[in-house]
């Protein structure tokens, strides 16, 4: 496999790691908005749980394939990923410094991507 091939799909699982931890943030945000204990919050909780195990489980895997520090740099995509879930299932709304601050966040991942090897 080419060499760009290989840091592309790196950057793919990367990627993917980020956006199921952000899906475990969905299930946090769902339990915390029902009773302590409940069916709800203990169904919600455990989902949460299995996607925090999953990524941590791709996340190791993603570490022997990248770089630590163009891993840890693309977790800041997180921020991205947070805002598409907040309005697709929860409504919410994007404020232009929430999106300002989103493009100096992409910058400096393309900034560390950029020197990358």
């Amino acid at each position: 496999m080419a060499e760009s091939s290989k840091r592309w799909l790196g950057m793919f699982f990367l990627q993917l790691s980020i956006m199921i931890l952000s899906i475990a943030g969905i299930f946090a945000k769902k339990a915390s908005t029902v009773d302590f204990l409940s069916n709800k919050f203990l169904i919600y909780y455990s989902v949460e749980l299995f996607f925090i195990v999953l990524y941590a489980i791709l996340w190791q895997q993603v570490l022997k394939k990248n770089e630590l520090s163009v891993a840890y740099a693309n977790k800041g995509t997180v921020i991205i990923w947070t805002f598409i879930w907040a309005v697709i299932f929860f409504k919410e709304t994007i404020t232009v410094n929430n999106i300002l601050g989103a493009v100096l966040v992409i910058a400096g991942i393309v900034l560390v991507f950029k020197d990358a090897k």
